[in-house]
């Protein structure tokens, strides 16, 4: 369960939103630290939307901490996903596809390398490890092993979809008329 906060988290870091003031990214969390935030207000590329009640200072200038900011330019959003380990382990929403443990998870070949199959998205999916061990280098019908959904290439929508049902353990307050997340959080 996430915890929303009225003292902003440690390091004052500031949710960014696109052009269209929607979160760059649910998961992870688009957050940049302060001196990031700063350096942007500056060059003129943000829009500051809410602040912390914090102030930076120097000898000739006083800002108050943005907790909110949203970029000037829209950033479009429509690029495939890179394929890592971690958007593999976010599409299978962080459980094994086998067994549905969220425990040691590890890659699985569902066509085993030595059978031909590739490293791709239509072909990996997440396992925990005795699950992974369990079927070895056999084929899903040897083994009696099929993962839950076949596995896909998803695109960015999907993969936030499937971010918004992980929130961090702490939001600030400042950023929750911006978050949409797909379950209850603590007030």
């Amino acid at each position: 369960m996430a915890e929303v906060l009225s003292t902003p988290p440690n390091g004052r870091p500031a949710l960014v939103l696109n052009a269209d003031y929607r979160p760059l990214s649910y998961y992870p969390l688009s957050l940049w630290p302060w001196q990031d935030v700063v350096k942007a207000v500056f060059l003129d590329r943000v829009d500051v939307i809410a602040e912390y009640d914090h102030y930076v200072r120097s000898p000739s200038f006083e800002m108050r901490l943005p907790s909110v900011i949203a970029l000037r330019e829209f950033v479009r959003q429509d690029r495939n996903p890179a394929f890592t380990r971690f958007n593999v382990f976010l599409r299978d929403g962080f459980k094994c596809v086998y067994c549905h443990s969220p425990e040691n998870l590890t890659f699985d070949h569902v066509i085993p390398r030595s059978k031909g199959g590739r490293t791709s998205w239509e072909n990996i999916v997440a396992a925990c490890s005795p699950c992974n061990l369990k079927k070895g280098g056999r084929m899903p019908n040897d083994c009696d092993m099929h993962p839950q959904r076949k596995p896909a290439r998803p695109n960015n929508y999907q993969l936030q979809e499937i971010g918004r049902k992980f929130p961090p353990n702490h939001l600030h307050d400042t950023w929750m008329d911006y978050l949409y997340w797909d379950i209850e959080l603590e007030s």
